[in-house]
Order: C-alpha cells, then sequence, then structure tokens
C-alpha cells in the first residue's frame, strides 16, 4: 500500500497543509467548547459547581493534546531536511555565517 503524501500532488500539498492548519485551530476552540459542555451538563446534573471548572480543564488538557501531536507531526516531516542539499549549510553550521555582511 502506498504512503498518502505519495499520492498527493505537488500542486496541492500546501493547500494540504493549509487545512491541517487550520482544523487544528478549530479542534482547540471545539475540545474548550466541548469541555465547558460536559463541565456544564455535570454541574447541572450534580448541582457542584466545581464540575464545571473541571469540564473547562479537560477541555484546555485535551487543547494542548491536539497542539502537541501537531509539534511532533511537523517535527517528524522535517526531520529530514537535514539531508536535502538546500539546508545542509544550516544543518552543519547553524546560522552563523549566513550574514556576514551586517558587520
Amino acid at each position: 500500500m502506498e504512503n498518502n503524501e505519495e499520492k498527493i500532488s505537488p500542486k496541492h500539498r500546501d493547500k494540504l497543509e493549509a487545512l491541517d492548519n487550520l482544523s487544528l485551530g478549530i479542534s482547540m476552540v471545539a475540545a474548550v467548547v466541548i469541555g465547558f459542555g460536559i463541565g456544564y451538563g455535570l454541574k447541572a446534573l450534580f448541582e457542584i459547581d466545581w464540575l464545571l471548572w473541571l469540564g473547562v480543564f479537560w477541555g484546555i488538557a485535551a487543547a494542548g493534546l491536539n497542539v502537541y501531536k501537531a509539534y511532533k507531526r511537523a517535527q517528524k516531516s522535517y526531520e529530514g531536511m537535514e539531508d536535502d542539499p538546500r539546508y545542509a549549510y544550516r544543518a552543519k553550521h547553524g546560522d552563523k555565517g549566513l550574514n556576514d555582511d551586517e558587520d
């Protein structure tokens, strides 16, 4: 079975990356709203005020987990860039020597 990245044409790769970033923002908002909804429902059901804040915390924690997963996915996709000749100098030397004319 082929990898999904091999099936995507280079013409549409930028659009899919933008949609992936947009879905990250939407999932963060959705996680907090769902957590608030669960907390509000638990508060109404059991009449305990702090359950609302527990739900909000769960939502924020879920949003943070989504960001962490997106970060790890992006980090994995950029691991192979050090073998790319366009970035080989920066991988070896860092940012030193790139702007020598500014001295």
